[in-house]
């Protein structure tokens, strides 16, 4: 009896000694694709987007590593922003590395008959058979410990500003350029906000101008972040990134998932760099060619392009009193930072 005692006081011990797990995010590297690993304090998984398909499967694979890292044995939820190769292809090959049980995004692709996507499209359709959940904005993502609300999806976006959001009018939307409506599948991007305390992360797929403006305008409806994955890559020629939408949110800290040769373009740089109360940006590749003049410093690249690489990703640890601390896979470098 007394040993019993001993043994269940010493585990009670343990488990109110144990440290809480943080919330991690990592930027797996799918070269100019998507596929960001959300990890909750619960240990739940949120992976956004899986990569290209081929060559040798190398996006599932990095996607993989990274969820050993992180000690996944499963992913619980894969949520699709929208059904273009670089996002959706890894998704049938990362099946086979580790279980899916459950998928989320924005309904049917509308370039089903596309040849370029038609047929990723077609086998992601049936890797999901009967475990699709189509989002709509306002949706809650059931993770435990935290708020992830769908922000957009379908080309639609959320009715009322989020909590906390300012309801007077947007001062960047005074004289802020308008584009047409995009026909592709970008437009369709699924966006999610996570909340944790007082951390903010905003993740919106490819979504572009014409959408962003309707989530800025005349009414800022998510209030500002603390982490922001630049949309589209950084702002994919242009097709992305309306200053009043970018510039509203404030973000602290802004990570670009872009490609050696995609996004990142100088007018992204120039908008990031008008960001009230900016802290740090940190870039998954070097940008090269003509924009090659715009990177951070080496050590927040997560990928320089002058040397061989393997997928290096950057990851983000979140403790519930809002420090965030990034690191570079890479480097080994780190920096933290306190959410406002």
């Amino acid at each position: 009896m007394k040993k019993f005692i001993l043994v269940a006081l010493l585990t009670g011990f343990v488990a109110l000694s144990a440290p809480a797990r943080d919330l991690d995010i990592y930027w797996v590297d799918v070269e100019g694709g998507g596929a960001t690993l959300i990890v909750t304090p619960e240990g739940q998984s949120l992976l956004v987007d899986t990569g290209n398909p081929g060559p040798d499967d190398r996006d599932a694979k990095r996607i993989y590593r990274a969820a050993q890292k992180a000690g996944l044995k499963k992913i619980d939820y894969l949520m699709i922003t929208h059904h273009h190769g670089d996002h959706i292809g890894g998704a049938p090959a990362l099946a086979k590395l580790i279980p899916i049980e459950h998928f989320l995004d924005h309904g049917d692709s509308i370039e089903a008959q596309d040849p370029r996507s038609g047929k990723i499209w077609d086998a992601y359709k049936a890797l999901a058979d009967g475990k699709r959940t189509t989002l709509k904005p306002g949706d809650k993502l059931p993770l435990k410990g935290l708020d992830a609300v769908v922000v957009t999806s379908n080309g639609q976006v959320i009715a009322s500003p989020v909590k906390g959001a300012s309801s007077g009018e947007n001062p960047y939307c005074k004289d802020a350029q308008q584009k047409p409506p995009d026909t592709t599948e970008n437009q369709r991007s699924a966006g999610i906000l996570l909340t944790y305390g007082k951390f903010k992360f905003l993740d919106l797929g490819d979504l572009t101008w014409d959408v962003e403006m309707r989530l800025a305008c005349p009414v800022n409806k998510l209030g500002t972040v603390t982490l922001f994955q630049a949309t589209h890559h950084g702002f994919f020629n242009d097709f992305s990134g309306a200053p009043a939408h970018v510039l509203a949110l404030k973000p602290q800290i802004v990570i670009i998932n872009n490609g050696a040769t995609k996004g990142w373009q100088n007018s992204a740089w120039d908008t990031v760099q008008k960001i009230p109360g900016l802290e740090d940006v940190w870039q998954v590749h070097q940008a090269m060619g003509p924009n090659r003049d715009h990177n951070v410093k080496p050590e927040q690249i997560a990928n320089l392009e002058s040397t061989p690489h393997e997928g290096q990703w950057l990851m983000a640890s979140v403790t519930r009193d809002g420090k965030i601390t990034i690191t570079n896979e890479r480097t080994g470098f780190s920096k933290s930072y306190t959410a406002r």
